[in-house]
C-alpha cells in the first residue's frame, strides 16, 4: 500500500493521532485523603440514533460518576460536565486514559467543588460517530445535546441550567466538543476542547488503486474492523459527513470513485468542518461564560487547535489556550484532573438559581 497515501488519508480525516500502544499516558499521583467516586454504569436510549442505516445500537453504554456527597447529601444538587471520548475508544477505555475515577477523585481533594461526570459511548460500527447528524450513524450530535442531557436531568440530581452544564473531550471528542458547543450554546455554559481533530476542511489524496478496492469491498462490521486504522477512519468520516442512503451496503459516499475525486463529497466534508463554519456561530460562541483549548507541543493537531483559538481571538471571545509539553495522549489523564475539573470548578454555576 502506498504509504504516503495512508499518511495523508490519516491526517486529511484528521484522525491520525498515535494509537494507544505506541504512546503511554502519564498517570497522575493519587492524592492522598481522597474521597471515593461512586461509578454507575447506565445506558440511555437515543431516541436520535433511531433508524440509523448502519444498525448502532440506540441503547447506548454510559458512565456516571457520583461525587462523594452524592449519597448522603440528599438536597443538594450538582453541575454535570459531559465529557466525549475520542476516535478508536469507547467511553470504557476513554475512562481508562483520563484514568477516571483516580482523576475526579483527585481533583476533588485538590479543592475543585464537586461536580457529576458523564462519559456516554458513541463508538460505531466504523469506530467512531464524529458526533455528526447523519442517517447512516444516526444523530450522535443531539443524542449528546439532547437525549443524554435530558436523561441525567431527570435521573440524578442535576442544577438543570446551561450555565451548570459544561462539554470537554479529546481529539474526536474535542471535534465532538467544538461543533456540539458551536451549535448548542443552549444547553451548554463552559467549553473545553482538548486536542481536537477534524477542524479544516480535508483535501483530496492522491489517487491509490489498492485503497480505493479496499474500501470497495467492505461489505459488513466485520470486513471493517479487519481494515487498517487510516482506511476505517476514513469510513468513520464518510459515514458521518457524506452519508447516502441510496447506497448499500454501507450508506457513504467516500471522496474518490473509480480513481476520480468527487467535489461533492469533499465539498460535504467541508461543511462539517468546524473552522469552515465558525463564522456561522460565533453569537452563540459568546454565550459562553468561559471556553479553553488545550493541545501538546507535539501533537500534530497543534497547527489547527492554534486556528481555532485565533478565530475566537478575531472576534473577540475570551478563550484559554495552552501548549504544554507532550503528544497527543500522553499527558491526558493530568490534564483532566489538573486542569478540566478545576476549569470548570471554576466556571460552571453551583447553586440553583444561575443567571
Amino acid at each position: 500500500m502506498n504509504t504516503r497515501f495512508v499518511c495523508l488519508l490519516a491526517m486529511m480525516v484528521v484522525l491520525a493521532f498515535p494509537l494507544a500502544a505506541q504512546v503511554q499516558t502519564e498517570v497522575p499521583p493519587v492524592i492522598p485523603g481522597a474521597k471515593p467516586v461512586k461509578v454507575e454504569r447506565i445506558k440511555i436510549h437515543g431516541l436520535s440514533l433511531e433508524g440509523n442505516l448502519e444498525g448502532n445500537a440506540v441503547d447506548r453504554d454510559v458512565l456516571v460518576f457520583l461525587p462523594p456527597s452524592y449519597a448522603n447529601a440528599k438536597s443538594r444538587r450538582y453541575p454535570v460536565i459531559y465529557a466525549l471520548h475520542g476516535y478508536s475508544i469507547g467511553a470504557e477505555q476513554w475512562s481508562k486514559e483520563i484514568r477516571v475515577p483516580q482523576t475526579i477523585e483527585g481533583a476533588f481533594a485538590q479543592g475543585a467543588q464537586e461536580m457529576i461526570v458523564v462519559l456516554p459511548d458513541s463508538k460505531t460500527v466504523h469506530n467512531g460517530s464524529m458526533y455528526s447528524s447523519s442517517v447512516t450513524t444516526g444523530g450522535f450530535e443531539n443524542f449528546i445535546a439532547r437525549d443524554v442531557v435530558a436523561y441525567i436531568d431527570a435521573h440524578y440530581r442535576t442544577i438543570p441550567n446551561r450555565l451548570s452544564r459544561g462539554l470537554v473531550g479529546h481529539s474526536m471528542g474535542g471535534y465532538g466538543a467544538t461543533r456540539i458547543g458551536m451549535k448548542h450554546a443552549d444547553v451548554f455554559g463552559s467549553l473545553y476542547i482538548m486536542s481536537p481533530c477534524c477542524l479544516s476542511p480535508r483535501q483530496a489524496g492522491p489517487a491509490n488503486p489498492e485503497m480505493e478496492k479496499t474500501l470497495a469491498e467492505v461489505k459488513t462490521a466485520e470486513d471493517s474492523a479487519k481494515l487498517p486504522f487510516p482506511a476505517r477512519a476514513s469510513l468513520a468520516a464518510a459515514a458521518a459527513w457524506a452519508p447516502n442512503p441510496k447506497n448499500p451496503p454501507l450508506y457513504l459516499d467516500l471522496p474518490r470513485k473509480n480513481g476520480e475525486v468527487q467535489p461533492d463529497v469533499l465539498a460535504r466534508f467541508a461543511a462539517n468542518a468546524p473552522l469552515a463554519f465558525i463564522d456561522q456561530y460565533i453569537g452563540n460562541l459568546r454565550q459562553y461564560r468561559a471556553i479553553s483549548i488545550d493541545v501538546g507541543d507535539k501533537d500534530g493537531l497543534k497547527a489547527d487547535s492554534e486556528k481555532l483559538h485565533n478565530v475566537l481571538d478575531k472576534y473577540g471571545i475570551a478563550n484559554g489556550f495552552e501548549i504544554y509539553p507532550g503528544t497527543h495522549t500522553s499527558a491526558v489523564a493530568v490534564r483532566f484532573q489538573n486542569y478540566v475539573l478545576p476549569f470548570f470548578s471554576k466556571n460552571l454555576c453551583f447553586v440553583k438559581t444561575c443567571k
